[in-house]
């Protein structure tokens, strides 16, 4: 990889094609596979586009979930390489896709300068060997794939990974997130690409964790089946998109320092577990090496150069995460024209916490998103959640044996005729009726902004759900892939305002919100739980204050921000905990 920036995953729609776009200039980007049906209308879109043979898939068809993952894999990864092999045939020269690949990188990168060097040499034989070096230094971008390990409704992660692990792909990884699910990881053992061997390892291993433990614990017990993780991904527990997983008040700066000191142990424990498998299994374990690390990365609410840096200079990671961002550059995520629009004019009071999601965790959202409106609409006309299309998210059998979707028109019909006959007060009856009719279909609603940009589907009759990070406040766009790219490595002018509150701060406001809303209607033990959140929430707030008073900023880091957040957040955390406390007399 040339690239220390990665494109996360991002709905089930936002990067599902973005390795087509990004690859073939080296970076790397992750699809999600968890609608395996939009991976089909893809599939043969991109077929009719490029040529390519295509025999559909149907929805009946026996081991269905897996083929169509796989077909859809191996396309991307034909697509990819041919793209991949026209630019580096393409000559050295100005205003070509070969420029455009080079300018991508930071302006320090060595092949970048090579580039530059090329174009000022005249012809001849120097020229030729320079431009042959640089030629054989080109890499595509990883091919990536995500997989949410909480959603195994019917085997669907496990067809997934299966159709993963049977594609064309050898440059990609399986990234495992939202979660442990062993059953999972013991399928692994079942695909030989997951092993090293003398060539190395075709498919690898991304783990998202939440802090050093969790990558401790997940990485011993793959070593332990002869497994390497070849990174581990932390993410901000509150300060991303998608679904937010809240930590018990850790922020991202004293998880990064814990790592930033323990990670160098990680291999001396993982690397005799994956020995000692290799050679009971009479595998050949001279291919290990007792010194590989894995990459640590970090993504959730990077915003500048500055911050970019500070995560690789100081906290040493190999690499960050930029996903919301990402959302403005059409060249890497195609949106719908009003969903890019509204993201474009979005304010930070348009992106809130959302109980959308049928999973029962927080998701992040946007006021203007259509699938919202319409969801008021329903509730307006009388009536109140969505036909199930893809089942999904099917998780709940408190009324049916079969699991039902708790965004689906039955369940909430079962759901909201239960809580009418309740002996709950009338506001009461009120406060629970609107929680049901929160969520949102977001299995189905999260592929249409692709279906509707390529035509597949008339935007009239394909709600939007869209779930962007609260940093994207900041950005207007829509930007080009190199504004990105130089944005992000401090080589252009910056697409934020200088009084962006740095990532830390937001952090902090974040996670104080998060716990005055949580602490409102705790239950006994979920309080005593919230109690602990609230010391570490204070120890994560000195932390940072002691952290932006003795730091030099990087240009554009905005650490007086941090302070002002501790101010301005500190108290209010102080008088919810407090509060917390009294109403369920937890002690010191």
């Amino acid at each position: 990889m040339i690239h220390t920036t990665h494109i996360p995953v991002m709905g089930t729609s936002y990067t599902i094609d973005t390795p087509i776009r990004v690859a073939p200039f080296g970076i790397d980007s992750t699809i999600s596979l968890v609608d395996n049906y939009l991976l089909e209308d893809l599939r043969a879109y991109y077929s009719r586009l490029y040529n390519l043979p295509y025999e559909p898939i149907l929805r009946n068809e026996e081991d269905g979930c897996a083929k169509r993952v796989q077909a859809y894999l191996d396309m991307v990864h034909t697509i990819v390489c041919r793209r991949f092999e026209e630019i580096r045939r393409l000559p050295f020269e100005k205003g070509n896709e070969k420029e455009k690949y080079f300018t991508l990188l930071p302006s320090a990168h060595a092949l970048r300068k090579g580039f530059e060097s090329v174009l000022k040499m005249p012809l001849g034989a120097e020229r030729s060997a320079l431009e042959a070096s640089l030629n054989s230094q080109m890499y595509m971008g990883s091919i990536d794939v995500n997989l949410m390990v909480k959603l195994d409704y019917k085997n669907v992660a496990k067809d997934a990974l299966r159709g993963f692990a049977h594609s064309k792909i050898t440059n990609g990884a399986v990234v495992f997130s939202a979660g442990v699910n062993l059953g999972l990881f013991n399928d692994l053992v079942q695909y030989s690409d997951f092993y090293r061997t003398k060539d190395g390892i075709k498919k690898r291993i991304i783990l998202k964790i939440s802090d050093y433990r969790s990558a401790l614990t997940q990485g011993k017990f793959l070593a332990k089946k002869g497994l390497e993780v070849s990174e581990f991904r932390v993410e901000s527990g509150l300060n991303c998109g998608g679904h937010a997983f809240a930590s018990q008040g850790m922020l991202l700066p004293l998880i990064l320092e814990e790592l930033k000191e323990k990670r160098e142990s990680l291999s001396k424990t993982f690397y005799p577990l994956i020995q000692k498998y290799y050679e009971a299994q009479g595998m050949d374990s001279s291919v290990l090496d007792p010194d590989r690390d894995a990459r640590f990365t970090v993504q959730g609410g990077i915003g500048n150069s500055g911050e970019n840096r500070r995560m690789l200079e100081y906290y040493k990671v190999d690499g960050t995460g930029w996903g919301s961002p990402f959302l403005m550059v059409p060249e890497a995520c195609l949106l719908d024209d009003y969903t890019l629009e509204i993201l474009r004019d979005a304010k930070r009071e348009d992106l809130y916490l959302s109980d959308a999601s049928p999973i029962g965790v927080p998701f992040n959202n946007t006021t203007r998103s259509t699938a919202n409106v319409q969801r008021i609409k329903n509730i307006e006309a009388g009536s109140s959640g969505f036909p199930c299309v893809n089942g999904f998210l099917r998780l709940n059998t408190e009324f049916t044996e079969e699991p039902i979707c708790t965004a689906s028109i039955q369940y909430q019909k079962l759901k909201i005729a239960q809580i009418q006959g309740s002996d709950l007060s009338p506001e009461e009856k009120q406060n629970a009726i609107k929680k049901v009719q929160a969520k949102e279909c977001i299995c189905s609603h999260l592929g249409n902004p692709i279906r509707i940009a390529f035509g597949i589907v008339e935007a009239s009759k394909a709600p939007v759900s869209v779930c962007p990070g609260p940093g994207l406040a900041y950005f207007e766009g829509p930007y080009s892939l190199v504004q990105m790219m130089a944005h992000i490595y401090g080589d252009g002018p910056s697409l934020v305002p200088s009084d962006r509150p740095h990532l830390f701060a937001e952090e902090i406001r974040l996670y104080t919100e998060w716990f005055i809303k949580e602490s409102k209607n705790a239950t006994q033990d979920y309080a005593k739980w919230l109690h602990q959140a609230a010391l570490n929430l204070y120890e994560n707030m000195d932390y940072c204050l002691n952290f932006a008073n003795t730091q030099e900023a990087f240009p554009g880091e905005n650490l007086a921000s941090i302070g002002n957040a501790i101010t301005l957040y500190r108290p209010q955390l102080e008088k919810a905990h407090g509060e917390l406390k009294a109403k369920h007399q937890i002690q010191f």
